[in-house]
């Protein structure tokens, strides 16, 4: 699979780079290297107190989201496959104290609450790049981007998200794809998630970069 670089024009229709805040993002980063563990698998969390209570948090907050409530979790661990596709009504804060790879697709490109996994596209974000992946743009857990090593990827969310899930009856299909508060997702009928009960919406193969790093 064709790795690009989230500096390659091709990411402008994923996401963006955010320049600046260079003070704000050496103490998160400094933080997540720290004091977040790199589980063999992957771990989500959703808000941890350590990044929430930084002050490069709140002034990121302000500035990135406007003042809306913000929460800053972590996604670390091992992985080099696809899985799944979630996208979120809003944008996510992608960045890690080293390089990353992406696994993404657009949103407007899923069919009948469906999509190739053709359709999706690598990019490899290095290490203190702060990200904007907008919220048209499908993602999942980040894929390490060397064999040898794991990954440690901030994830910045309006405050809520992926907490818990909502009560209600569902009356479409894509109620049905929501999997926790502001999430929805598309699994591979390989994925875990799948045998969890989640929509199978990833057609074609469970891509799996392992042989594309080195």
């Amino acid at each position: 699979m064709k790795i690009y670089k989230a500096t390659d024009p091709e990411f402008t229709n994923y996401g963006r780079i955010i320049e600046g805040y260079e003070a704000e993002k050496q103490e998160i980063l400094e933080t997540l290297r720290d004091k977040t563990p790199i589980p063999e698998g992957t771990e989500y969390v959703a808000e941890d107190l350590a990044l929430q209570s930084l002050a490069a948090a709140d002034k990121i907050t302000n500035s990135l989201f406007g003042g809306s409530p913000m929460q800053f979790g972590w996604c670390n661990g091992h992985n080099t496959k696809l899985n799944c596709l979630e996208y979120h009504r809003s944008s996510e804060i992608n960045f890690g104290p080293s390089d990353f790879i992406l696994l993404v697709a657009k949103r407007e490109e899923i069919s009948d609450y469906k999509i190739g996994s053709d359709k999706v596209k690598a990019f490899l974000v290095p290490a203190g790049v702060m990200l904007e992946v907008y919220a048209t743009t499908l993602h999942y857990a980040p894929c390490q981007a060397h064999k040898d090593s794991g990954f440690q990827v901030l994830v910045g969310l309006p405050k809520g998200t992926n907490v818990g899930k909502p009560e209600f009856t569902a009356i479409n299909q894509e109620d049905t794809m929501l999997r926790a508060t502001n999430k929805w997702l598309l699994a591979h009928k390989d994925a875990k998630e799948a045998s969890d009960g989640a929509w199978v919406g990833i057609t074609g193969e469970n891509i799996d970069i392992v042989g594309d790093i080195d």
